[in-house]
């Protein structure tokens, strides 16, 4: 085993077990290994379909077509994903009383699923749908079932209204108080991992400077570089599968 990777393994996993109040940023990254690739990725979704902004959804129903036949064939991908060892371990590092919130980018609702129960989602989650009129909401395996049946616009049974997956599209703002209590989490926390993410997409990315500007040590677990690696105090380029499991196991083993 890599002598650089048993070093930093050790650094962060004292670092973990000194700090009192402990907090873990999510991204894509985190489900690579649950199945589910990162939407922005050479032959990804976005790749293949055209983004719909949220103003083009509300206003097109050319836009909304175009809108749901991207979802359809993401939605049995979310449905089959399990929670790899990567979010396993954030569940128990909670469980432990070291973790305290899990902040996450990432719409797939695998951190639950994993049994995480402090998850703020900034951009929303897909495992639920809701109509934009009355606020009815319905599962999403509901939703992919219509589509599936042939309906290209799922509308409200209840109100005729347009129904849309509960996450954030572009040209809609995150929810404000997700946000804010990111930020409150990110400035009272002494530890940060950062898990999976680029780090481009803002404003959530301010929330891992914002940490390092409130003192917290940060630890990134990250397959590629970002604008923020200079403030990692330990930095893992492996995946994020690997280096969790290890990284809480040593930690608990030292209670």
């Amino acid at each position: 085993m890599d002598a650089s990777y048993l070093q930093r393994l050790e650094r962060a996993s004292s670092l973990l077990a000194a700090a009192r109040t402990v907090v873990a940023f999510t991204g894509a990254g985190i489900s690579t290994a649950s199945g589910l690739a990162d939407f922005r990725s050479l032959g990804g979704l976005w790749d293949r379909h055209p983004v719909v902004t949220y103003g083009e959804f509300l206003a097109s129903e050319t836009a909304r077509m175009s809108y749901w036949a991207m979802r359809r064939e993401l939605i049995p991908s979310l449905l089959a994903a399990r929670p790899n060892p990567a979010h396993q371990a954030l569940a128990a590092l909670e469980s432990s009383g070291r973790l305290q919130a899990v902040i996450t980018q990432n719409i797939d609702g695998l951190h639950q699923r994993a049994g995480s129960g402090k998850v703020i989602e900034l951009h929303g989650t897909n495992m639920q749908a809701s109509c934009l009129d009355c606020g009815r909401s319905w599962p999403i395996a509901d939703i992919q079932s219509r589509l599936d049946d042939g309906d290209k616009v799922p509308r409200c049974s209840a109100c005729e209204g347009l129904i849309k997956p509960d996450t954030v599209s572009f040209g809609q703002s995150l929810p404000e108080q997700e946000l804010s209590e990111a930020f409150r989490w990110a400035r009272r926390c002494d530890l940060l991992l950062m898990i999976g993410s680029s780090l481009t997409v803002q404003p959530a990315a301010l929330i891992v400077p914002a940490a390092a500007e409130g003192g917290a040590v940060l630890v990134f677990i990250n397959h590629q570089e970002t604008p923020y690696d200079s403030l990692a105090e330990v930095r893992f380029a492996e995946k994020a599968d690997r280096v969790l499991p290890e990284l809480v196991h040593g930690v608990i083993s030292r209670t």
